[in-house]
């Protein structure tokens, strides 16, 4: 079934802000998303948002609200959705590359 396949090497990236560019497949319920950041990227406001992911290279600091967590290639993300989790990453090394299923 074709129709089940994602091809990410066929998608586009997209520039989200400085430092961060993703590609991304949705059916408009959940999407999967490839997000690459890099040092420059600054985050500019705390995400309230869930994210379910995997590392798959580089390494990146999630700041939840004071609270610093390091996630080193290959590490399982899960951040539940609300204002108790509100976030902010950014990247330790040069770049890095997460893959990530989320809600629409």
């Amino acid at each position: 079934m074709e129709k089940c396949k994602v091809l990410f090497d066929s998608l586009e990236w997209q520039d989200a802000m400085p430092g961060a560019r993703f590609k991304i497949f949705s059916d408009g319920k959940k999407q999967m998303r490839l997000l690459e950041f890099t040092s420059e990227f600054v985050e500019p406001h705390w995400c309230e948002k869930g994210h379910i992911g995997f590392v798959l290279n580089g390494e990146l600091e999630i700041d939840f609200d004071g609270q610093i967590v390091s996630y080193n290639q290959g590490a399982g993300i899960f951040i539940p959705t609300g204002a108790l989790t509100k976030h902010k990453a950014r990247s330790i090394t040069p770049s890095v590359q997460l893959f990530l299923v989320e809600n629409v």
